[in-house]
C-alpha cells in the first residue's frame, strides 16, 4: 500500500497562490508570520531552495475529520468583503484539494485590512 504525507508548509503555500489568484487579494503575512519566515528562507537558500510564500497562512491536520486552513488576507475594496473572502475561501479549497488529495473541511478567512482608494482633491 502506498501512503504520502503532505507537510504543512506545501499546503500553506498552494494556499497563498490560490488566495493571490483571486482578483483584488493579497495574502497578509501577520508579525509572527514575518519573524518565523526569517528562518525558513534562510535554510532554504542554503539548501540551494527556492522557497514558496507561507507566510499569512496556518495549517492544521486534524484525525479522521480533515484539513482546517485559516488564510489573512488584506483587500482592494472594489468589492464587499464577504463576497471577496467567499471567493478566497472557494479558491483555496479548491487549489489544495486538487494539488494534494487532501479533505478541506474549512477555510476560514480574516481580513486584515482593506485598501481604500484615496479621492483626489
Amino acid at each position: 500500500m502506498f501512503e504520502s504525507v503532505v507537510s504543512a508548509p506545501v499546503v500553506a503555500a498552494v494556499a497563498v497562490d490560490a488566495a493571490n489568484s483571486v482578483p483584488g487579494v493579497r495574502v497578509q503575512p501577520g508579525f509572527t508570520d514575518l519573524v518565523g519566515s526569517v528562518a525558513r528562507i534562510a535554510r532554504q537558500r542554503v539548501k540551494g531552495l527556492d522557497p514558496a510564500p507561507t507566510e499569512g497562512v496556518r495549517v492544521r491536520f486534524v484525525d479522521d475529520a480533515g484539513t482546517t486552513i485559516e488564510v489573512d488576507v488584506a483587500t482592494s475594496g472594489q468589492d464587499q468583503a464577504a463576497v471577496t473572502a467567499r471567493l478566497v475561501q472557494q479558491a483555496v479549497a479548491s487549489a489544495v484539494s486538487d494539488a494534494t488529495g487532501l479533505d478541506v473541511t474549512s477555510v476560514l478567512v480574516s481580513i486584515l485590512d482593506i485598501d481604500v482608494p484615496r479621492l483626489a482633491t
